[in-house]
Order: structure tokens, then C-alpha cells, then sequence
């Protein structure tokens, strides 16, 4: 399957993982909801999180998946294997929630639940409420990348993750704090927590081969 065609892919492989979570009841147990929960509203800090961080992950999976179709660094492919299949299993996860609160899996202006939320800590998300999320590579970047090979790619690769990685921490950071959802509040804590420590492993990667980071967004 081509590169172009990974979207397509994970979305289809995030759809079917949501399907087989809900076949044959305990849907909410399955996904680590309490049964009786009240449903969160659309732009709540739960729905919020779980909405646009599935998109923020589905662009990190494409670009792990282009990672192992075409890097030959047995660590480079290690590690875009464990970012393919993690935060997949996390999309599975968020798109779950959305479709058993009964919430469209898009929509809404993004991070726009974090600038409007209480207790915000004084952050300026207002600056990016609606438009693109931090850390997301451009379709000019994507294309750059594709047209890559050999350790050119790999470093390519790394700057880019590393630094979708760091663009995707706020909102994981505030979603463990402010989600009411404790099933939202833990997943947003573990990748807060996973993304930092992938950081660190892939900034020492990089150097190895020769890279710099392109600067946190």
C-alpha cells in the first residue's frame, strides 16, 4: 500500500478496533467508562481531548507507518512501530468514548475547550483555538518527507515526531487535569507521560545520526 493510502488506513484500522470493543454489550466497561457516567457535552474538556487528540495521533500514525515502509534503521523502524501501534489502540480508545456519548468524532474548533475552560492556568490557547494544533506537520512537510530515503529520511522522521510529540503534551496535560471523565484523565496522563520519555529517546537518535531538532512549537 502506497504512503498516500496511510491515512485512509489507520482511520479504517481505528474504526474497526472502536467496532470491536461495542459487539456484544459492556460497550462502557470495555472502554473503561463506569456504567451510568453521565455523557460529557461536546465542548467539554473530555470530548475536546478525545476529539482532537485522535486527529493529532492519526497524523502521528501515518508518519510512523510511512517510517516503516520506508526507513531500513532497525531502530527508526522499532520505535515508528511502537508510535503505529500505541496510538492507534489509543484512537480506538477516544473514538470509542465519542460514539458512545453520542458525539461526532470531528468538529468544533480545535483546543477551543482548553481556551474556554476554567481554571486554565494561563496558557494562550485562545492564539490557537480553530486553527492548526501544535506540533502537526504541514502537507508541504509530508511531501518533503516522502521524498526522502536513508538516514535523510530517519532524521527527517525525527525532527518531525519529536516535535509532534511535543505539540500534542498541553493538551494531553491539561486533559489529565481537567477532564471529568477519570477513563479521559488517565489515558491523557499516561500519554503526557509515554511522549515526553519518547522525546528524550528520539533527541539522543537524532543526534546520533547526525540531526538537530526543529525548534518546539
Amino acid at each position: 500500500m502506497t504512503a498516500a493510502r496511510s491515512p485512509l488506513r489507520v482511520l479504517l484500522l481505528a474504526v474497526i478496533a472502536v467496532g470491536l470493543v461495542l459487539i456484544g454489550g459492556g460497550a462502557a466497561v470495555a472502554l473503561g467508562l463506569g456504567r451510568g457516567e453521565p455523557a460529557p457535552t461536546a465542548d467539554s474538556a473530555a470530548a475536546g481531548f478525545a476529539r482532537d487528540m485522535s486527529r493529532h495521533h492519526l497524523q502521528g500514525v501515518e508518519m510512523a507507518n510511512l517510517a516503516l515502509e520506508r526507513s531500513t534503521d532497525p531502530e527508526v523502524r522499532q520505535l515508528a512501530f511502537d508510535i503505529a501501534e500505541t496510538q492507534q489502540n489509543q484512537v480506538g480508545r477516544m473514538q470509542g468514548w465519542l460514539a458512545l456519548w453520542g458525539l461526532p468524532p470531528t468538529g468544533g474548533d480545535t483546543m477551543a475547550w482548553m481556551a474556554s475552560a476554567e481554571g486554565h492556568g494561563g496558557h494562550d490557547t485562545a492564539a490557537v483555538a480553530g486553527g492548526p494544533m501544535p506540533g502537526m506537520a504541514t502537507e508541504a512537510e509530508l511531501a518533503q518527507l516522502r521524498a526522502l530515503s536513508g538516514t535523510e529520511f530517519d532524521v527527517e522522521f525525527l525532527r518531525l515526531m519529536i516535535r509532534h510529540h511535543q505539540g500534542g503534551f498541553e493538551m494531553a496535560q491539561y486533559a489529565a487535569e481537567h477532564a471529568a471523565v477519570p477513563a479521559v484523565a488517565g489515558l491523557a496522563g499516561t500519554i503526557a507521560e509515554t511522549q515526553t520519555a519518547e522525546v528524550t529517546t528520539m533527541e539522543r537518535m537524532l543526534t546520533s545520526r547526525g540531526g538537530t531538532p526543529l525548534p518546539a512549537p
